[in-house]
This record gives structure tokens, C-alpha cells and sequence, in this order.
């Protein structure tokens, strides 16, 4: 901290107008101690502010545009070119009804649907599906305007801790317009990829059977 003097003193003979020479006011010092402070500051300011605006605008190294049609609406976004169906869904385009499980195609808790199939969604590259047209769960339905299989989950008490319950019942809307037999046991084998940890198989194939025969 630099020692400010003090107010300097006309010397006799001197103008009293004028400081003495060699010697300043504290004020002359304060004013010069701030002005010195500003000019130090504002360069590298100056200097940053055109890098951070660039940084924002510019994509992350090392993606891929990608376009992808979600629930009806379009999405455009720069992805690392290795991001499964699964990732994007949930991290880039804030849709986590789509649950992760096994993470090796094993369990079903990731079905969507693309292009009206059932799709294991972490077993398939995002970039694939620029040309298709992609359904989650959270397009399936609304709280306020169920689809039916939803309603018919809800009735038969086909969930017990709902992990696996949107991979469940995405199979089972997909299922609707696939080659079924008409048993219970048909069903089941339909079902077969979805695994349930709780053990509700026989409320989830009576919720199946159950759109079945309203449809």
C-alpha cells in the first residue's frame, strides 16, 4: 500500500496557485492512483469480450449436426456422432420418460417407437434416425387425455415401481398392430423382450388383452 503524502504547503515565494515542485496534493495522487486502475482494467476486457460471445455461438468440437423428429416437433442439434437414441432423448431433449435399464438391448425399459416399431432405443445411434419419425412415451399421452393402454394400466394395476412401466407400454401400443395370436400366452411371447423386476406379468397381459378386445 503505497504511503499517500500529505496536502503539500506553498513554499515562501512560491505561487501559491501551483504546487511545489516535486511534490503533489493527496488529491492529485488519489485521482492518479484511479485513473491508473481504469486504464490497467478495461484492455483485457475488451480483449475477452469478443472470445466469450464466439465460444457461445460456436458448436462443441467433435459433433455432428442432426435433425430429429420427436413427438411431432422438429429438433436440431450438434451431438457427439457415438450418442445413442436413448442419451439423446433423455440429455439433449429432456425427455426421461424413456427410462435407461441394462443398457444392453436386455430389458426393454428404453422401447420407443420409430417409425410405428418398437425400437430398443439404447441399442441405436441417434444419427440414424434423422429421416424418422420417433415416439416416446411422452408423446403417447397426456395426464388430462390417456391412451388407452395407459387407462388400462392405470385400471388392471399393471406397474408396482413404474421403472419399466413406459418400455412396457410402448411394447404393448406397438404390439396392437403386429401379428399376435389371440391367448394370453401369445402376448407374453409378444412381451417377452420387456422384463418386469417387480413380477406384474399377469396384470400387464390382462391391460393388453384388455385394449385388444376394445379394439
Amino acid at each position: 500500500m503505497p504511503k499517500i503524502p500529505p496536502d503539500s504547503e506553498p513554499q515562501p515565494g512560491a505561487d501559491s496557485t501551483q504546487p511545489a515542485l516535486g511534490r503533489f496534493s493527496r488529491r492529485s495522487f488519489l485521482s492518479q492512483l484511479g485513473a491508473a486502475g481504469i486504464v490497467a482494467t478495461t484492455p483485457p476486457l475488451l480483449a475477452t469480450a469478443p472470445a466469450a460471445a464466439q465460444e457461445v455461438s460456436a458448436p462443441p468440437a467433435d459433433t455432428v449436426p442432426l435433425t430429429l423428429r420427436v413427438n411431432g416437433d422438429t429438433h436440431s442439434l450438434h451431438i457427439d456422432p457415438r450418442t445413442t437414441l436413448l442419451d439423446c432423448l433423455r440429455e439433449n431433449l429432456d425427455l426421461p420418460g424413456t427410462k435407461k435399464g441394462c443398457d444392453h438391448g436386455q430389458c426393454g425399459a428404453c422401447t420407443v417407437h420409430v417409425n410405428g416399431r418398437r425400437v430398443n432405443s439404447c441399442l441405436s445411434l441417434a444419427v440414424m434416425h434423422s429421416a424418422d419419425e420417433i415416439t416416446t412415451i411422452e408423446g403417447l399421452g397426456t395426464p388430462d387425455n390417456l391412451h388407452p393402454m395407459q387407462e388400462a394400466f392405470v385400471r388392471h394395476d399393471s406397474y408396482q415401481c413404474g421403472y419399466c412401466t413406459p418400455g412396457q407400454i410402448m411394447s404393448a401400443v406397438a404390439l396392437l398392430k403386429e401379428p399376435v395370436g389371440p391367448s394370453d400366452d401369445d402376448v407374453k411371447n409378444a412381451m417377452y423382450g420387456n422384463i418386469c423386476r417387480c413380477g406384474a406379468y399377469t396384470n400387464i397381459v390382462s391391460a393388453v388383452q384388455h385394449v385388444r378386445r376394445q379394439a
